[in-house]
């Protein structure tokens, strides 16, 4: 047996719309804690002011000591704001664009696989999104379905949820010059059917690298677009 198995034929993705917004949520959540992370240069300012607050309260007394009580209430309230206040609006942020989109109808009939290469993905011919020619070019099967591989190097980002593998890849179309994004969605329940998760892995971490999305612009919109 090999060490990293191959599909042998694309496997029915089935994502559901709940499975959909559910990668997003945990994609999301897997991210925010970076999102809302103080940064050493700020604890150190914060830091800075609570001692000269303290110093003040000790050798100052009477009226003058508000501007010192004032600077420990600041520093107090700027870190609620920090963190569970931006943590709260990033979420209502999230939660707007996730309502505003729908799963692509794609996606439904779609057949995954792993090759060497790359990620097969495979569609009905009519269904197929028009793929620009950094891909693979399409192979017409004679089932009605058509083919198209993302190799690993037009993988850009990857991160893995608890449920999910989600991949990030852009593509450059030679004619034009313009650069394509898509996104893939790989529920871990397909390791039910066989599904190599770990040959996936593998390319990622080796082709690709450390994992990690930026989500501070648009989180969903950016990764998750609707097709043209």
């Amino acid at each position: 047996m090999a060490l990293y198995p191959y599909t042998l034929q694309p496997i029915d993705l089935n994502l559901t719309e709940e499975e959909f917004r559910q990668a997003q949520l945990q994609l999301f959540e897997s991210n925010n804690q970076t999102l809302t992370k103080i940064s050493v240069k700020i604890w150190a300012i914060l830091a800075v002011i609570v001692v000269l607050a303290i110093i003040g309260l000790v050798m100052v007394s009477g009226y003058s000591t508000i501007i010192f009580w004032l600077m420990l209430v600041g520093v107090v309230l700027f870190l609620i704001a920090r963190t569970y206040g931006l943590k709260w609006y990033v979420k209502q942020e999230f939660e707007k664009q996730m309502a505003s989109q729908s799963m692509p109808a794609e996606m439904q009939q779609m057949k995954i696989g792993v090759q060497q290469h790359g990620i097969v993905m495979s569609l009905p011919a009519a269904n197929l999104p028009q793929m620009p020619r950094g891909y693979n070019q399409p192979l017409v099967r004679g089932t009605g379905m058509q083919q198209a591989v993302v190799k690993w190097n037009n993988v850009s980002n990857w991160q893995e949820t608890p449920d999910f593998i989600v991949m990030m890849f852009q593509v450059k179309d030679q004619k034009t010059g313009e650069v394509q994004q898509g996104s893939q969605i790989v529920p871990k329940r397909l390791a039910q059917q066989r599904f190599p998760l770990e040959t996936l892995r593998h390319h990622l971490q080796e082709e690709v690298g450390q994992q990690g999305f930026d989500l501070k612009d648009k989180p969903t919109d950016k990764y998750f677009a609707q097709n043209p």
